[in-house]
């Protein structure tokens, strides 16, 4: 049975633009998000073969139902990108992964992803694991809790919102732990125009994910799974995420980096989807085994 699932992924364009065309090549699309950047290269290369990836079985199922034209030559796996191992003898023409978080996850209250939707504290995006936002907020230590949002968030006020949700708990939904936070910074922090619960929910989510983990992890996989020339294509929509692809891209003596500096949205893209302002793409190409 097909969902609704909504999401617009960002930098398609450019991404296709970066995209090695080969016809009758296979291409690796290893966050699918509901198979907006599956299509337009499905769309683009003759001929080709793709496996798409997601941790979220909604997002998969998505996928599947918006790529049936295809569904001969798409395969559909579910479960961590860093997890995946290729098919024997199989080589990539080119490697996508969007790291951001989709809408439909967003806007879906009981995820507990965002604090403007009422929801349970849970930020799984593969609901069969276990830990959930609820056990890091209403159970690790306050030292712990402010390392976490200073590391993963960047919070500045990492201890002062650490010491007032472990004075608070239980906490039971993302709207409680966002007045909560709302309440421990200072007046002057809350005109900001960012919501001074943004970064905390970033970093519990990482936390509960493993992304950064998990973003390392692939990173050091993925160009062996490339043909000489293919590319590896990341879109990322923090600081965090964007310097460790950033380090690895420079540093990997496989690869060869085709952005100096990341391509990031159009102003019209900007305005007709406002999600995509943080986004930055990177390229890097396999290199000749020495």
């Amino acid at each position: 049975m097909s969902i609704t699932y909504h999401h617009t992924s960002v930098l398609t364009a450019e991404l296709i633009a970066h995209l090695p065309i080969v016809a009758g090549g296979t291409y690796l699309d290893c966050t699918c998000g509901g198979g907006g950047h599956s299509l337009a290269i499905l769309q683009t290369v003759p001929d080709c073969r793709l496996i798409a990836i997601d941790r979220d079985e909604a997002a998969l199922q998505a996928t599947g139902d918006r790529l049936v034209a295809y569904s001969q030559q798409v395969e559909l796996w579910h479960g961590n990108f860093s997890e995946f191992r290729p098919p024997a003898d199989t080589k990539f023409v080119g490697i996508v992964a969007d790291l951001g978080i989709s809408s439909y996850q967003i806007d879906q209250g009981e995820r507990g992803f965002s604090f403007r939707h009422q929801g349970a504290l849970d930020m799984r995006m593969d609901q069969q694991q276990t830990l959930t936002a609820s056990d890091i907020v209403n159970h690790w230590q306050e030292a712990e809790l402010a390392n976490l949002i200073y590391e993963y968030g960047e919070e500045r006020f990492s201890h002062r919102i650490a010491r007032s949700i472990v004075q608070n708990r239980p906490i039971k939904s993302t709207t409680a732990l966002a007045e909560i936070i709302w309440r421990a910074v200072p007046p002057s922090y809350r005109r900001r125009a960012i919501h001074p619960a943004t970064r905390t929910f970033q970093a519990l989510r990482i936390a509960v994910n493993g992304e950064l983990t998990a973003l390392e992890q692939w990173l050091k996989q993925a160009p062996d799974w490339l043909v000489v020339g293919g590319r590896l294509l990341v879109i990322t929509f923090h600081s965090l995420e964007d310097r460790q692809v950033k380090h690895s891209f420079r540093h990997d003596t496989r690869l060869k980096v085709i952005t100096k500096k990341p391509i990031v949205p159009s102003r019209a893209e900007v305005m007709t989807n406002h999600r995509s302002r943080s986004a930055k793409l990177r390229v890097a190409e396999r290199l000749p085994v020495p």
